[in-house]
């Protein structure tokens, strides 16, 4: 696995994990829906995760939970773009969370320095725009779209076919151009997959490092953490930070998270331990 991530003109070192903090600049998003919708409320929250430890700042204008319905372009563009370029000034870095062609180039343009896509650059022309930029890009698997991904989802090998889809479209980016140091991949917990398919996920973990590149793990306030414990939504902070943990443990080198300060210290633990001598 390469030592740095490369975003545009930035090298993170992947020495120890790092934080890929949440900003959700929606209305309707599973967990914080409306909190940070416009435009201020949306950066001085991002300034405030930069401030609990945060390495990457990930905006997102389109609510991917189950269930959601897509927004057009101008509305995803119009939600995001100011933001970004706040953050971008302050000397963030930070990631535009979408699968839209056309978001991808206007947010690069903006000052983003990573493309997070949920649908792996599938899209016709995504490619083809982040391949030229520089920009790092996170690469994610899902099955069906968020009206219909968590409608009975079934897999014969849900390791086995999430990491074989992942390394084809690694092999695909890299054919075009793009250096494994700028790739991370996400195996895409909760996007079309059980409770059963996530933990199976999260155990073999490791087996997803074995492509090369970073691996991302996402699990903060998710259903399958309010599964387990029997809490809502906002009561899954220590759900949240131990299944970091056990991300990190099994080879995660980002988490993403809606709860970095949380995240951060027990990070922190985990590595001061990992460099006892």
């Amino acid at each position: 696995m390469p030592s740095v991530l490369r975003c545009g003109n930035r090298s993170l070192a992947l020495a120890r994990p790092l934080i890929m903090g949440i900003v959700n600049v929606t209305p309707d998003s599973f967990s914080d829906g409306g909190l940070y919708a416009g435009k201020n409320s949306a950066v001085t929250h991002a300034r405030a995760l930069l401030d609990e430890g945060a390495d990457i700042l990930d905006i997102g204008g389109e609510s991917t939970r189950p269930g959601a319905a897509s927004v057009s372009p101008d509305e995803e563009r119009r939600r995001v773009l100011p933001v970004i370029e706040a953050l971008a000034d302050c000397g963030a870095t930070v990631s535009v969370d979408t699968q839209k062609p056309e978001i991808m180039k206007d947010a690069i343009a903006a000052g983003a320095s990573m493309v997070n896509d949920v649908n792996a650059l599938l899209a016709p022309g995504a490619l083809e725009i982040v391949a030229p930029s520089g920009v790092a890009i996170c690469l994610m698997h899902k099955r069906g779209d968020p009206r219909t991904m968590q409608d009975d989802p079934r897999y014969d090998d849900v390791v086995g076919e999430v990491r074989s889809f992942l390394a084809e479209r690694v092999a695909a980016v890299r054919a075009a151009g793009i250096g494994a140091e700028r790739i991370v991949i996400d195996p895409g917990f909760g996007f079309g997959k059980t409770l059963e398919h996530n933990l199976v996920l999260l155990q073999r973990l490791a087996e997803f490092t074995g492509l090369g590149v970073a691996v991302l793990a996402g699990l903060s306030r998710k259903s399958t953490l309010g599964r387990i414990t029997g809490r809502g939504t906002g009561l899954r902070v220590h759900a949240g930070v131990a299944a970091a943990l056990i991300a990190v443990q099994n080879g995660a080198s980002i988490i993403r998270t809606h709860d970095v300060a949380a995240t951060r210290d027990a990070l922190a633990v985990w590595n001061a331990v990992r460099q006892a001598r």
